[in-house]
């Protein structure tokens, strides 16, 4: 299935008008602040519910609207046998959700029949310069995505953090902590399949993003490494090790053992990203992780994801340029934004030019 129109309403600047998309490579330009991120992450929501770009959803709902809404319509791929369907996703300023596939409510199977998406967004940098986070939120949205089953694990497990983080902090204002073991119960058995949907994602990963690298030049052996703080991935363990750290979680107010604290580590020959290279570095090898999920999903599901690539280009060179573009044609839907529609060397691509949150379509790229 691929996105053949997507219509936002209230959607942080974007217009709310029907935006068409083409199959293959279409290339989103524009100034700065014109709404082109915008339009990726309006897609994303779309399709998952959730954004790809904050925790602070309600961040997507423009100034002085109440709820915004989100409406992609698919067709299927040419030579494959499905009808057309509708998603649609919407979220209030109160953070009430709704998912609807052709007008009713979403249940769990309609996942695996919308495509799944692969997303690289400049703050991505963060998942190798900041703290490991936004790796865990990597694999977390993998996860998701190869396993719809598995989307829920993360805001699952935060629940619980959060529940337990509030008690610790009412026991260290002198607060009862007769409700700590029952948290600390509920919260271990959210954490292993948080731990073992992360490790699965990592092993999907590893050799896909190692083939992305070297297909972007990249010399030395790309890596992937997943590493839990639980020694043992059993929930009767979880819970002993938080009872034994529970005098020091009082004493701090929160939880400090868990699968958030866990380490996912990025690695070009043996050094880590995290502790070796410049930012220039960082931006020409992180292209290879969208890439790498990408050939991870068509693997899982025997499809190509829908790709969203946000000013990938701009610290590339003509080389890696082109070298990007060859692996974008290799097929699949794939959406790209740039501020000059020449940093994109990619003839035949749709264009659609953004400004003020409205969508022009310029033709293809002849």
């Amino acid at each position: 299935m691929r996105v053949a129109r997507v219509v936002p309403h209230s959607f942080r600047n974007l217009a709310d008008a029907a935006i068409d998309l083409g199959p293959g490579l279409t290339v989103l330009h524009g100034p700065n602040g014109a709404g082109k991120t915008n339009v990726l992450e309006a897609l994303f929501f779309a399709l998952t519910g959730r954004s790809c770009r904050t925790r602070r959803e309600r961040e997507m709902i423009a100034f002085g609207a109440g709820l915004t809404r989100v409406e992609a319509l698919l067709e299927p791929d040419e030579g494959e046998d499905a009808d057309p369907m509708t998603v649609l996703a919407s979220i209030s300023s109160g953070e009430a959700r709704r998912r609807l596939v052709d007008g009713s409510p979403a249940q769990p199977g309609d996942d695996r029949r919308r495509p799944a998406v692969s997303v690289f967004m400049p703050d991505r940098l963060a998942l190798v310069k900041g703290p490991p986070s936004p790796r865990r939120a990597h694999l977390d949205r993998l996860a998701a995505a190869v396993w719809p089953a598995r989307a829920e694990l993360p805001r699952e497990y935060s629940r619980a953090l959060a529940q337990r983080n509030n008690l610790l902090a009412r026991v260290k204002r002198g607060g009862g902590a007769d409700q700590l073991p029952a948290w600390d119960r509920e919260l271990a058995e959210r954490a292993v399949p948080l731990v073992e949907a992360r490790a699965a994602a990592a092993a999907e990963l590893t050799a896909p993003f190692a083939r992305a690298a070297a297909e972007l030049g990249l010399a030395g052996g790309a890596e992937i490494a997943y590493r839990p703080r639980t020694a043992e991935l059993d929930a009767d363990a979880i819970a002993a090790e938080l009872a034994e750290r529970r005098d020091g979680d009082i004493a701090r107010g929160f939880t400090g053992f868990g699968p958030h604290r866990d380490e996912v580590e990025l690695s070009f020959g043996g050094r880590s990203l995290r502790r070796y290279g410049s930012q220039g570095q960082h931006r020409i090898r992180l292209p290879a992780l969208p890439f790498a999920a990408r050939e991870a999903l068509r693997a899982a599901r025997r499809q190509l994801p829908l790709l969203l690539l946000d000013d990938v280009m701009s610290e590339l060179d003509p080389d890696r340029r082109a070298r990007l573009v060859a692996m974008l044609e290799d097929g699949g839907q794939a959406l790209i934004t740039a501020t000059e529609i020449d940093h994109v060397p990619a003839r035949g691509a749709a264009a659609l030019a953004i400004a003020d949150g409205a969508a022009t379509a310029a033709g293809d790229r002849g």
